[in-house]
């Protein structure tokens, strides 16, 4: 058996070591940056007419639909203007109830001859002038009870409300905020240095340290905008990533940013071995072979980098 084998090696020949040409490839520089999260629109939702806030039905963290009643807001003087108005109203119908018998009365008495014309066109005109202030009337105190409805500071969109500015009591002036909401669509915002705005771009992604965030959070995420102005000496971004939603709008997260590419040496790192604490790999050369030392790098997909030992167009083979 020993002959057998002896002479199978000998018929196989000897056995070839595999080969790599060392070349260039590009690979990317990634940043490690802090990002929050934003919501993409914050809506304020403001008073509508000046008064004193008597019922606040909201919190902070409370989730809100769109046309939901936050606050309640009274104008003490709106009461009393609308009792007013009301019975302008209720007397300017009376006036006109005791008209339009005045002229049912015209009416009979001219056809009967016994009043002229003209005292009949009179009782018609009173009742039209009558009726005309009636409208307006009821116009005017419909205005001011529509005044007094709008004291409800609706919620503008659906979302989580950040912050309560006027607590109940508060004297308000028409247009002044009472809360903030975080519409229900989040993302990540970047705030890079100046020297990266020309490297990044729309469509780019992004890695997330999603650990901190939770499993439910994506692990990459695109930006979608690059905002033109640089403030700071800090380029602004934002990134969308699934998962956002249940998180606090302002939490900070680790992200990793392309910011740029250059041109490295990768080999395989089945080609190095490593021996009292240096690498080295297996030279091929005109004069033999010939173990040298290595500095390497960063791990990438295609194998590891080198720093330096090597160069363009060298024949390595696996040790």
């Amino acid at each position: 058996m020993y002959k057998t084998l002896l002479l199978s090696l000998f018929l196989a020949g000897p056995v070839m070591a595999q080969s790599f040409e060392v070349t260039t490839t590009l690979v990317a520089d990634h940043k490690a940056v802090f990002a929050t999260v934003e919501s993409v629109d914050l809506l304020t939702a403001r008073t509508r007419i000046g008064g004193t806030i008597v019922d606040l039905l909201v919190d902070e963290g409370d989730m809100v639909a769109a046309g939901d009643v936050l606050a309640l807001v009274v104008n003490e003087q709106m009461a009393p203007q609308i009792a007013s108005a009301t019975s302008q109203a209720v007397a300017v119908q009376a006036e006109l109830a005791q008209s339009r018998e005045d002229l049912e009365r015209a009416i009979d008495l001219f056809a009967r001859g016994i009043i002229a014309q003209a005292r009949l066109d009179q009782a018609q005109t009173a009742v039209a002038v009558l009726e005309g202030r009636l409208a307006s009337a009821n116009q005017s105190r419909d205005v001011l009870v529509q005044q007094e409805r709008e004291g409800e500071v609706l919620a503008p969109g659906a979302g989580r409300v950040l912050d309560v500015q006027s607590p109940k009591g508060s004297v308000m002036l028409p247009g002044e905020p009472v809360a903030v909401i975080a519409s229900d669509d989040y993302l990540l915002r970047l705030n890079l240095p100046e020297r990266h705005a020309r490297t990044i771009a729309k469509g780019d992604e992004i890695a997330v340290a999603g650990a901190a965030l939770g499993g439910d959070v994506a692990s990459t995420g695109v930006i979608r905008q690059v905002y033109p102005q640089i403030s700071n000496g800090r380029v602004v971004a934002d990134a969308v990533v699934e998962g956002l939603g249940s998180f606090f709008v302002g939490e900070r997260v680790r992200v990793h940013v392309t910011v740029d590419t250059r041109e490295v040496i990768v080999i395989p790192r089945n080609y190095v071995t490593t021996r009292f604490g240096n690498d080295f790999v297996t030279l091929e050369t005109e004069e033999g072979r010939r173990d040298i030392v290595v500095l390497l790098g960063d791990e990438t997909a295609a194998g590891v980098e080198a720093l330096s030992g090597l160069s363009v167009g060298d024949m390595l083979v696996q040790p």
